[in-house]
């Protein structure tokens, strides 16, 4: 009998821990981030998340991209200034084509509004 009980104990303890990590990954996937999806020699895909007044760090993008909006959105690219560079409102479903950022230009995604904006980022590795 003592035998099982160190069974059910250890099944016990091995459960609590696999929950908690399972919770602590869950909260640190609560920000906005990049979340990597493929990336070969042509394309690098990466899922985006922004959430409402938590922008994407500055970066910027030597390349041209699509994006396909995965929500609706209105999603501000301001400089390092702060100041706006362009508004984008996003429909989902739809896909969109942004061209490669002037060369020593920084900017960041700002989501304004009261829900996350979620989009796929299909960024070409070179030019033709």
């Amino acid at each position: 009998m003592t035998s099982f009980r160190w069974s059910v104990a250890a099944c016990l303890v091995s459960f609590v821990a696999g929950a908690g990590l399972m919770w602590a990954q869950q909260q640190g996937q609560s920000g906005t981030r990049r979340e990597p999806q493929f990336e070969n020699e042509q394309v690098k895909v990466w899922k985006s998340i922004i959430m409402p007044k938590q922008p994407l760090v500055l970066h910027r993008h030597e390349h041209g991209r699509t994006l396909i909006a995965l929500t609706d959105g209105e999603l501000k690219v301001v400089d390092q200034n702060g100041a706006t560079i362009n508004t984008y409102h996003w429909e989902r479903g739809k896909a969109y084509w942004l061209d490669a950022d002037p060369p020593g230009h920084m900017h960041a995604d700002v989501n304004e509004t009261a829900k996350p904006i979620e989009v796929i980022v299909v960024e070409l590795q070179k030019d033709r």
